[in-house]
């Protein structure tokens, strides 16, 4: 199916599926796009970093940030639960509006605190969740974030439907919300299905849950274990602390890709060291090689055993 309307960008309108081999399709998606943003974010950073806005943002970090009253809210039901947090269907029962209330676990004072900023940072910005309120608990004194609600479908039944102009559309609407971010100098680091809430009947997409993301410095190293396995990038799975806003477009790839060929998900490692070794057998190892010399990243001697170097 060709789709000749405005809505989606000329650089969307690839082939269909069906007229090209998978390790073709998959080293294009995955590998051109990957290595582009590699080298096009080095570009980004010389324009909108150091900044001071950035600077800013990360001191506001230790400033205490101010919550509202949580009597406001009423839970309704349980929606679901992470390593971090717990979340909640609410009303707001000062208007009737139908919120999602996301109760964080004990953590790290200055994580949660990052968390509100860089969700402040990006209020307002292009398929970003909207942060509508933060409330904590006088008695246990445990915080919480409010959210817009989004009539999400399930991204397990909701793929299986998808057209062809379904899957350009919402990559569209994702790539909107990853710019953004990008160009706010924040890393989202954990783009996955689950974190990506899509009302079909609106046609509506939101970007959720930025427990994990981060302000972007240059030449600074970060921590690998982010991401989900079978969304994260080489970078992560060889160790590579100098990664870029690249990660999250590695991320945005595989979701691509399960969604074209049906295949949730597309990579499906046992481990981090099987992870690399099913990308490998898409992508090829000659690429991957060359990554390494390039960043002069000396792989681990058990991924060498597994890649036949």
């Amino acid at each position: 199916m060709i789709y000749d309307g405005p809505m989606v960008p000329m650089e969307l309108r690839f082939p269909c599926p069906t007229s090209i081999s998978v390790p073709i399709l998959a080293f294009h998606v995955f590998f051109f796009n990957w290595q582009l943003y590699l080298s096009v974010s080095m570009l980004m950073v010389k324009n909108i970093l150091p900044c001071h806005s950035h600077k800013v943002t990360q001191s506001l970090l230790l400033l205490l940030c101010s919550y509202s009253n949580q009597e406001d809210y009423q839970l309704v039901r349980k929606l679901g639960r992470g390593k971090y947090s717990e979340v909640f269907e609410a009303i707001n029962i000062t208007n009737n509006e139908k919120v999602v209330v996301k109760i964080l676990k004990p953590v790290k004072k200055k994580k949660i605190k990052r968390e509100i900023k860089i969700l402040e940072n990006l209020r307002g910005g292009t398929n970003i969740i909207r942060l509508v309120d933060t409330v904590k608990d006088p008695v246990s004194r445990t915080p919480a974030l409010v959210f817009e609600c989004i009539n999400n479908t399930d991204f397990k039944e909701l793929y299986q439907k998808l057209t062809d102009y379904d899957i350009r559309f919402y990559m569209y609407e994702l790539l909107k919300a990853l710019d953004y971010c990008h160009s706010m100098g924040i890393m989202h680091r954990d783009v996955k299905p689950h974190n990506v809430m899509i009302d079909h009947q609106l046609r509506k997409l939101r970007l959720i849950d930025w427990g994990l993301a981060e302000f972007y410095h240059p030449s600074q190293e970060y921590n690998v274990r982010v991401a989900s396995r079978y969304f994260k990038g080489p970078e992560l799975l060889v160790d590579y602390q100098l990664y870029d806003y690249s990660l999250d477009m590695w991320s945005l790839g595989c979701m691509l890709a399960s969604m074209i060929f049906q295949k949730e998900p597309f990579f499906h490692g046992q481990d981090n060291y099987d992870q690399l070794v099913r990308i490998a057998k898409v992508l090829g190892t000659d690429e991957l090689f060359g990554y390494l010399r390039k960043y002069h990243i000396e792989l681990d001697p058990r991924f060498k055993d597994l890649l036949g170097q």
